[in-house]
């Protein structure tokens, strides 16, 4: 997984770092995507919580998600100085991740392209992931 700027003059805020976030965000520094599966039903999901979102399950384990997906849907906020993108990101382990698309041409944004995950630093240098369209 590789690292990537945001726009020139856009700074990415920290995040809020707790124990059931943690792991996840320890691992964006080496970058790495940690995705949650719960121990009880085995189900993967995003975010990082204290309990299951299917079954309310108590433990979980963390995956290594590939760190690919699609474009599930997306919004250019051109009025923003400078313009962003926000996206709906399906991860191909099967969750969805609200998530901001960098390197992209915003004008060829398309549902169903296809991404892959960088790594961002906040103000704080705690790396954020983030999605940049694949060349077709």
């Amino acid at each position: 997984m590789s690292s990537a700027a945001p726009a020139p003059g856009r700074s990415i805020p920290a995040p809020v770092i707790t124990p059931e976030t943690r792991p996840f965000w320890e691992a964006a520094n080496e970058g790495k995507l940690l995705l949650p599966r719960c121990r009880s039903c085995g189900k993967v999901h995003y975010y990082p919580r204290a309990r299951c979102p299917f079954c309310g399950g108590e433990a979980d384990t963390w995956i290594e998600a590939k760190g690919e997906g699609e474009i599930y849907t997306y919004s250019v906020m051109r009025r923003a100085d400078p313009p962003y993108a926000i996206a709906y990101v399906s991860l191909t382990e099967g969750v969805k991740m609200l998530t901001n698309l960098i390197g992209a041409d915003f004008d060829r944004l398309a549902i169903g392209q296809k991404v892959r995950v960088v790594f961002v630093p906040s103000e704080s240098g705690q790396k954020v992931p983030m999605f940049t369209p694949l060349l077709p």
